[in-house]
């Protein structure tokens, strides 16, 4: 008899060699993990469960996942938990987050979060109060942030403005939001984001402040096209995003989005070539590159 976990048994057997790496020194990922659960903080490193999260932490980086783990929209290609009831903001979040940074030696630490739509102003003002607090205690230490649309409903556009606003005025080493896959595809992939919201917060960020490098990331095997692949590429460079990355999409669970393709390092590659040609200053295109793959770079 057919059943759902045979197709699952079937797609984790046919994984390519390629996405088989190990994720890493254990010591390295025990010794992260044991920091951010005694602190009831959280890193999108293991919520999303990442291949590199070995390395980047070798290499005294990580990413620090903001005001819960809960998010109040539900992408289907997303491992990080959904629901319209997320916990209340810890007031103690942004010394934690500055102990474990401290702590851990971090040189570069990427802040994401999930969306806040339940936040007055969708947790724009909590960026800015982790980021100082991060920098208090570890001065040298680099911050990038990845952030939500800030969009909080019809006609927000003024809102999404000033949310931007307040987080480019804290001076982040570099604003990432990632457009996650190209137009076609956003309705089935991203659930509540759109793609000119999305770029209109990377163009937003070189408005307020052009000396701050944005940032964006593709996942790769929903069905896209190579041609859509390099429109959206296109369509970051006409505002000036100046990085990106690209990856390939491996589904989390039955309840996500299943797998279309399994693009080859080979096509990656093709791809990066591209980008540089197009005029990214960083690209980072590989099957398991994520979006704060090297960020410290």
């Amino acid at each position: 008899m057919h059943s759902p976990k045979s197709d699952w048994r079937k797609e984790i057997t046919t994984l390519p060699p390629w996405l088989r790496g190990s994720i890493g020194k254990a010591s390295e990922i025990s010794t992260v993990q044991k920091i951010i659960k005694q602190r009831g903080i959280h890193t999108i490193c293991e919520e999303g469960k990442c291949p590199n999260r070995g390395e980047c932490y070798a290499n005294k980086t990580a990413t620090f996942l903001l005001m819960g783990p809960t998010c109040t929209r539900a992408c289907a290609f997303c491992q990080v938990d959904k629901g319209h009831a997320p916990m209340d903001l810890d007031p103690e979040e942004p010394k934690k987050v500055a102990e474990a940074v401290k702590l851990l030696g971090l040189r570069y630490v990427v802040l994401t979060a999930v969306a806040r739509d339940d936040l007055a102003d969708g947790g724009a003002g909590w960026f800015v109060k982790v980021m100082n607090t991060v920098r208090e205690e570890n001065p040298f230490t680099q911050i990038e942030v990845l952030t939500p649309d800030f969009w909080s409903g019809k006609g927000a556009v003024n809102s999404q403005k000033t949310r931007v606003a307040t987080v480019v005025g804290a001076k982040p080493a570099c604003y990432n939001h990632n457009i996650e896959t190209i137009e076609r595809l956003q309705a089935s992939v991203r659930r509540g984001a759109k793609y000119d919201r999305s770029l209109a917060v990377l163009q937003l960020v070189k408005e307020i402040d052009p000396s701050i490098p944005t940032k964006s990331g593709l996942m790769l095997g929903l069905g896209e096209t190579e041609a859509e692949i390099i429109t959206t590429m296109k369509d970051l460079r006409a505002i000036n995003c100046d990085r990106l990355t690209i990856g390939q999409y491996m589904r989390p669970s039955l309840a996500h989005l299943p797998v279309q393709k399994y693009w080859t390092p080979e096509e990656f590659d093709r791809l990066g070539d591209i980008a540089r040609t197009l005029g990214f200053s960083h690209v980072r295109s590989a099957p398991l590159v994520r979006s704060s793959y090297h960020a410290g770079e």
